[in-house]
């Protein structure tokens, strides 16, 4: 028989080793070069696409209904995180003053989003079509939020550094 939540497990964690690796190797050498809006900006664009998460509200993309418990904060979670992620797109781009708290609410609110869903990963055999998310997307999201977190910090830390900006 086949093991769904073991398979499930194995491909987020290996999904998650190699989007780090490739940020480590590649991703974040460029950032480096990048100003800080420019650089959270290039951070918070797969945020943007979180609206994608209602789909676990969806019949028949799933194998079979998720609880209600893990799909409908997933599901508006996800759609809150990509809107608050869109709006700080908005604010970077035009050079606004509250861009950077924009990109602080929102990557608190998605990762905390993130977080509570993989709380019910006892749900993975339950994905069907939606599969991909949690085993791909999950662990973009999660990489690219770790990676706004250290950009964010870095830049309260070193406040006068005229790289940041």
């Amino acid at each position: 028989m086949i093991d769904a939540q073991a398979i499930f497990g194995l491909q987020f964690i290996l999904s998650l080793l190699v989007i780090a690796l490739l940020a480590k190797w590649v991703l974040a050498p460029w950032l480096a070069s990048q100003s800080q809006r420019e650089a959270l900006f290039w951070l918070t664009v797969p945020h943007a696409f979180r609206h994608i998460g209602m789909v676990f509200l969806v019949p028949g993309v799933l194998a079979q209904p998720l609880p209600d418990d893990f799909a409908i904060p997933a599901a508006y979670g996800d759609l809150l995180a990509g809107v608050l992620a869109l709006l700080a797109l908005v604010l970077l781009r035009g050079g606004s003053k509250g861009a950077i708290g924009a990109v602080w609410l929102f990557n608190v609110v998605g990762t905390v989003d993130l977080l509570n869903a993989l709380r019910h990963v006892d749900v993975a055999p339950d994905f069907g079509a939606a599969w991909y998310i949690p085993t791909f997307l999950v662990p973009l999201l999660l990489v690219t939020h770790f990676m706004i977190f250290a950009r964010l910090l870095k830049r309260v830390a070193n406040p006068e550094n005229p790289t940041t900006e």
